[in-house]
């Protein structure tokens, strides 16, 4: 049965969107080398539609090891607007989204990575469709912006499996369901 591991950047007041536009001085070899080895470990994505729209608009254009990993990757997309998908290797997952999810765990195969889609992230989390969530904490409040748990979510226990703390202060949380 293969696991789906989620790997998000995250502020300390809960905000995932846009990490790109506030992260940089804390981003460093050690938090790259903890990416990597997420990407490493699995052989497809799972991302949602926004997700899917920013990475097809980039990857496809640029060249090298993670580009090569990127356009080489199986995708699979949850989405009911996205029409027909022109990246390589994409897969649209519709109408039963537990049931699709379920059936691709148990195919053979290595890990499914998430990035990003943290809307995706949450509904997942909230099926037990995630093995493992990864927060990378970033030492910064931002103060509003698109909130893993936004207000008013249902309780979600989560059990920690194991946490290290890098030279920037980056915290990596890795998190199961309780």
């Amino acid at each position: 049965m293969r696991k789906i591991t989620s790997g998000l950047f995250i502020s300390v007041d809960g905000v995932v969107g846009d990490a790109n536009d506030w992260m940089g001085p804390w981003f460093n070899a050690e938090l790259g080398q903890a990416v990597g080895t997420l990407i490493a470990n699995q052989d497809a994505m799972l991302i949602g539609r926004v997700t899917y729209d920013e990475f097809a608009a980039h990857w496809p254009h640029q060249e090298g090891d993670m580009a090569d990993t990127m356009n080489g990757s199986q995708k699979y997309v949850v989405s009911d607007t996205l029409g027909t998908p022109k990246w390589q290797n994409t897969t649209l997952i519709t109408g039963d989204v537990v049931a699709e999810i379920t059936a691709l765990k148990g195919q053979e195969g290595k890990t499914i990575g998430m990035t990003g889609s943290a809307t995706l992230v949450r509904y997942l989390l909230e099926q037990h469709l995630i093995d493992e969530l990864h927060l990378f904490v970033i030492p910064v409040v931002i103060g509003a912006g698109k909130k893993l748990f936004p207000a008013g979510s249902d309780k979600l226990p989560l059990k920690l499996i194991s946490s290290e703390t890098y030279e920037t202060g980056v915290i990596h949380a890795v998190y199961t369901n309780a």
